[in-house]
C-alpha cells in the first residue's frame, strides 16, 4: 500500500490491496491455531495433519507456515489470543518433535531430513518459510528469547566446515539471513524500513554505505555465553527499541550493544519498542 500511494495509485485499487493485507485471516483456524487449507466452498479441508508436508503447504507444514505474516505479526497475535498464547505456540514450535507426513510428496524429501537433524522442534532453517520465525519473540515482548535462538542457531548449523550450510542456499538467500543475523538485524518485513534486532555475533562490525557514511554496530563484551542484550545505545543515547531503522543505518549512526550471559527481560517490552505490524498502521 505504501509503494501504490507514493505511485498515486487509484484509491480503490489502494482499498483492495489494504483488503488483501488481511486475506491470512481467512484460512486461520481459531480451534487451533493453525493456518489450514479450504475448499472451494470455505469448508476446512479434512482430516488436518499438522506436520503434513506438501498440498497447500509447499516444502512444509501447517508448523512452519502458520507464522508466514511477515506484514502484520501483531496480527496473528491477536489472532491466537494475545502474547502469552503466541508465545506459548512458538515455544511448541522451537521443542516439539519434528515429526513430518511425507504421503503428499511419496518420499522423504531433503528439508524433511534437515529439519530432522537440527534438533530444533518443527523450526526449518533449511527452507525459506521459517527464516523469519525466531525474530517474532521481539513482537511478544520477549526479545531474549529471539536473542538466546538465533545465537544457538548460528552456532549449531552455520559452520566452516562441508556441511556447514543448514539447507540449500537459494538464491543467497540462507547465506544473506546469517550475514544480517550475524551483524545482529535483520528485515522481517522490508517494506517497513526497519531491521528486527537479534543477537549479534561480532565484537564490532562496520558497514561502509554507498553515501560514503559508515553505520557501526559494536558488542565489545560479546562471547559464546553473552547472547543476551542487557542494554543497547544509538549514538550514546539509551535505546529500547526492538529494531533499528533504514534511515538510522544509512545516516552512519552507532548502533552499541552491552552483552550478558543473562537475559534483561526489562528490556524492549513496551509497545512503543515493538517492531512493525500492518494492523497497527493501519490502526484496523
Amino acid at each position: 500500500m505504501k509503494l501504490a500511494e507514493a505511485l498515486h495509485i487509484p484509491k480503490a485499487e489502494i482499498d483492495t490491496l489494504a483488503k488483501r493485507a488481511y486475506n491470512y485471516r481467512n484460512v486461520f483456524d481459531k480451534s487451533d491455531n493453525f493456518m489450514r487449507g479450504r475448499n472451494l466452498n470455505g469448508t476446512w479441508q479434512t482430516p488436518f495433519i499438522v506436520d503434513k508436508w506438501g498440498g497447500v503447504f509447499p516444502e512444509g507444514s501447517a508448523w512452519q507456515w502458520t507464522w508466514c505474516v511477515l506484514h502484520d505479526p501483531q496480527g496473528l497475535i491477536n489472532l491466537m489470543g494475545g502474547d502469552k498464547a503466541f508465545i506459548a505456540k512458538l515455544d511448541s514450535f522451537m521443542t516439539v518433535l519434528p515429526t513430518f507426513d511425507y504421503s503428499f510428496y511419496h518420499r522423504q524429501i531433503h528439508e524433511m531430513t534437515e529439519m530432522m537433524i537440527a534438533g530444533q522442534g518443527q523450526y526449518d532453517m533449511g527452507n525459506e518459510p521459517s527464516f523469519h520465525t525466531l525474530y517474532l519473540y521481539n513482537y511478544t515482548g520477549e526479545p531474549w528469547m529471539a536473542q538466546r535462538y538465533l545465537r544457538q542457531t548460528m552456532r549449531w548449523l552455520y559452520t566452516p566446515n562441508p556441511n556447514g550450510l543448514p539447507g540449500d542456499d537459494d538464491e543467497g538467500a540462507m547465506s544473506a539471513w546469517y550475514l544480517f543475523s550475524s551483524i545482529g538485524f535483520y528485515p522481517v518485513c522490508p517494506g517497513s524500513g526497519q531491521f528486527v534486532i537479534g543477537s549479534p555475533l561480532f565484537k564490532k562490525v562496520i558497514l561502509t554505505l554507498e553515501n560514503g557514511k559508515k553505520f557501526v554496530v559494536e558488542a565489545p563484551d560479546n562471547s559464546k555465553r553473552n547472547v543476551y542484550i542487557a542494554k543497547a545505545t544509538l549514538n550514546g543515547v539509551d535505546y529500547p527499541k526492538d529494531y533499528i531503522t533504514y534511515h538510522d543505518i544509512m545516516s552512519g549512526d552507532t548502533l552499541r550493544f552491552t552483552m550478558s550471559s543473562v537475559p534483561n527481560k526489562n528490556r524492549g517490552i513496551k509497545k512503543q519498542d515493538l517492531p512493525y505490524s500492518y494492523s497497527i498502521d493501519s490502526g484496523k
